[in-house]
């Protein structure tokens, strides 16, 4: 048996640009400058992105507060418009994988995660659910990864992931997984089988019905 994860924010939804948006609009009201913050955010947990800012230093309740803080005003401003954000042909895509294994590993707040499978009526297509706080580390560790491998009750290398950060392919191939990177402009994901635009990319098909495809995992 193998089972399909996918990572959430940029491969359910192309979530990074309103990320970024609520990021900088949150941190030039408290004072904070953003650093560049759109280029390096991709994938990393909210305490690494304040302590980051802030410094190592940074009180535990103070990296919590800003974090919580940003996230509320990120789901403000996606609530209206997640249906256009989700990835194109996810749902089609999911409806396919019914009969499999169908997990959700990310390192994204709880709060986010329940916001989009609740928002987007996604919850029945996923088996299992692991955010970056039920594990002791987040990604580029594997341990997301091997958690909802556990969930689903297949081996980690009998799984193939969607992933679209250097960190998350990191965490998947630490986990012994296979890899399909989501890039919506199109470039190539170092580490990864292959990379496709979205759910309809025809080179998805292409590469699952190839003998060396799913039939490997």
């Amino acid at each position: 048996m193998f089972a399909v994860i996918f990572d959430m924010d940029g491969v359910l939804i192309d979530s990074n640009p309103l990320h970024a948006e609520a990021w900088v609009e949150h941190l030039n009201e408290h004072g904070i400058s953003p650093s560049g913050i759109d280029t390096w955010m991709a994938g990393k947990r909210n305490d690494f992105i304040m302590r980051r800012l802030l410094g190592p230093e940074a009180a535990d309740r103070e990296v919590f507060d800003h974090g919580a803080a940003k996230e509320a005003l990120y789901r403000r401003k996606m609530a209206p418009v997640v249906e256009r954000h989700l990835t194109p042909g996810l749902r089609e895509f999911l409806g396919e994988l019914r009969e499999l294994p169908v997990g959700l590993g990310s390192n994204a707040e709880p709060a986010n995660v329940d916001f989009l499978l609740d928002a987007a009526a996604l919850r029945p297509y996923f088996r299992a659910v692991v955010d970056g706080h039920q594990v002791e580390n987040p990604k580029p560790a594997p341990d997301i990864y091997l958690r909802v491998a556990q969930l689903l009750g297949v081996a980690a290398e009998h799984c193939l992931i969607f992933e679209d950060s250097a960190s998350g392919i990191s965490a998947a191939r630490a986990a012994g997984a296979r890899v399909i990177g989501v890039e919506k402009h199109g470039r190539h994901l170092e580490g990864t089988e292959l990379t496709i635009r979205n759910f309809f990319d025809p080179a998805l098909q292409q590469w699952l019905q190839r003998p060396d495809g799913l039939n490997r995992l």
